[in-house]
């Protein structure tokens, strides 16, 4: 059985796209913007989540559920870090 390539695929692999992207910037960046690099992992994990809601794949589902809470950490990671520089300036958080 195949799937349709239907719009709400289309949003899957623009999804599938903000994440690969978001991992090539992480690898190649010499220093990473943690809000550029966890909003477009959210980004994608958002636009998978709507793919998967209609083509159900729970293993890939779940995957997405996690992805996007690793991500919302990491955002609140980066506020809470902005917030005690003190400085004004956006603070870089070096990933691993």
């Amino acid at each position: 059985m195949t799937t349709p390539l239907d719009i709400y695929s289309l949003i899957g692999f623009f999804g599938t796209a903000c994440i690969i992207g978001a991992y090539a910037y992480l690898t190649l960046a010499e220093r990473a913007n943690p809000f550029l690099l966890h909003g477009t992992n959210l980004t994608g994990a958002a636009l998978l989540t709507v793919s998967l809601v209609v083509h159900t794949n729970w293993p890939s589902l779940v995957l997405e559920g996690f992805w996007a809470a690793i991500a919302i950490t990491g955002l609140i990671k980066a506020v809470q870090a902005r917030r005690t520089d003190g400085t004004g300036e956006p603070v870089e958080v070096e990933e691993r």
